[in-house]
């Protein structure tokens, strides 16, 4: 049995708003890039406020592979990332 990779990502956002805009944009299209980038699944989990009341979101991505993994790294991640930043700071 090989190991799986978990690649998780947790955003804090600072409304209620932007939280919101951040899970359809997740739900939307930038999970299924990821999947498309190597991912096997994937899970939006809304997690609890953190100390300043901001919303957090994680999203945990399983990749089969390690080289699956770093694939991903490598290729895709940068663009999705870039998106990322751009539309959420």
């Amino acid at each position: 049995m090989s190991l799986r990779i978990c690649y998780m990502v947790t955003a804090t956002l600072p409304t209620h708003d932007l939280c919101a805009q951040y899970v359809a944009w997740l739900e939307d299209g930038h999970v299924d890039q990821v999947i498309r980038g190597g991912a096997h699944s994937a899970m939006i989990v809304r997690l609890a406020p953190d100390a300043q009341g901001r919303e957090r979101v994680m999203t945990q991505y399983v990749f089969a592979t390690r080289e699956l993994f770093d694939t991903y790294v490598a290729v895709h991640a940068p663009a999705l990332r870039a998106e990322g930043q751009r539309l959420f700071g």
